[in-house]
Order: C-alpha cells, then sequence, then structure tokens
C-alpha cells in the first residue's frame, strides 16, 4: 500500500487483484481511512481425465490515519488493473497569523 499527498490531494493506493471492486468499503471518518475487502472465487474445469475446482478466498482491512485534514465528503475512488486509488482532497487550512512585529527602544543612561 502507498500513501502520498501532492499540493491538493492525500492519495492512497493498494493492490487488490481479483477483488470486485463493488465489494470493496471504503470509510473517511475524521481524518482515518478505513477499507475493507472480501473476494471467493470458485472456478471449475473438466476435462476428459481429470477434474479439477480451486477455490480462492482473501479479504484485508486496512486502517489509516491521514496525515492531514480532508474533506471528507469529497473523496473518490478508482479500480483499474488490480490497483485501488483514493484520492481525498486536503481541507485549505487558513494561513497562519503572523504576530506584530515591534522595535524595541533602547533609552540612554542619564548620567
Amino acid at each position: 500500500m502507498d500513501v502520498y499527498q501532492t499540493d491538493k490531494d492525500v492519495i492512497v493506493e493498494i493492490s487488490v487483484p481479483g477483488y470486485d471492486p463493488k465489494k470493496v468499503n471504503i470509510e473517511v471518518k475524521d481524518n482515518v481511512l478505513h477499507l475493507e475487502g472480501k473476494m471467493e472465487k470458485e472456478e471449475e474445469e473438466k476435462g476428459k481425465d481429470y477434474y479439477r475446482k480451486e477455490i480462492r478466498r482473501g479479504s484485508f482491512f486496512r486502517v489509516i490515519s491521514l496525515p492531514v485534514a480532508v474533506k471528507e465528503d469529497k473523496a473518490e475512488a478508482h479500480y483499474e488493473d488490480g490497483i485501488l486509488k483514493v484520492v481525498i482532497p486536503k481541507k485549505e487550512v487558513a494561513p497562519e497569523k503572523k504576530g506584530k512585529k515591534i522595535q524595541v527602544q533602547i533609552k540612554k543612561k542619564k548620567d
């Protein structure tokens, strides 16, 4: 799994080959990303002198604390070639208020 950020987004990429993207649950809440998926595949192949049946099962569950505040309701997910990519826009943070700069006045000692 890769977690990185650009100027505008936090991006999470996870390899989930064989998983149906419709069966992957994604939730972003309180700057935490929850990913969960389950897979079960059965495959049968019948031939002249043989019989084969394979069952593949798997699941994953990840909880990722995001490095910055994000816009949870704007998250998007894309699935391509076995890679799930979640893109979450960062919240705009107000620029820090600058303090007032003052000049220190030095008084001369009276003799």
